[in-house]
């Protein structure tokens, strides 16, 4: 029998060889990704003082009402410009984006055109 190769394991060790080389500053946080099979969230994060500094996700109470009869596509796209919203607001121009390991494609470059839409240079 052939094992079923495990699709979590192959992008965790993806983002492990990512983060070797990428981390966020306190002038540029890093803006992390994760995608769920159902809800996709993001966090902006100051790797140096290891504190998260503004995050959004499809869970959201406040965004429930405009993420209603939306694809997950979609969704992504709202998240993406209520992170990049939330960190102009906090005084956060250009981040570094982590992808977390998936491909940049979907859900996971509709959340990143989100976020350049609300102002955030990556």
């Amino acid at each position: 029998m052939f094992k079923r190769e495990d699709k979590n394991k192959v992008r965790k060790a993806k983002h492990d060889r990512i983060r070797n080389t990428l981390a966020g500053t306190s002038e540029r946080p890093r803006l992390n990704v994760y995608r769920s099979t159902s809800h996709i969230y993001a966090q902006v994060i100051d790797d140096n003082a290891g504190k998260t500094l503004c995050s959004a996700s499809s869970l959201d109470k406040t965004l429930a009402s405009k993420l209603e009869g939306k694809n997950k596509k979609e969704q992504a796209f709202v998240v993406g410009e209520a992170v990049g919203k939330k960190a102009v607001k906090a005084g956060i121009k250009e981040v570094v984006f982590d992808r977390g390991g998936y491909i940049y494609t979907g859900r996971v470059e509709s959340l990143a055109e989100g976020a350049r839409k609300a102002g955030l240079e990556f």
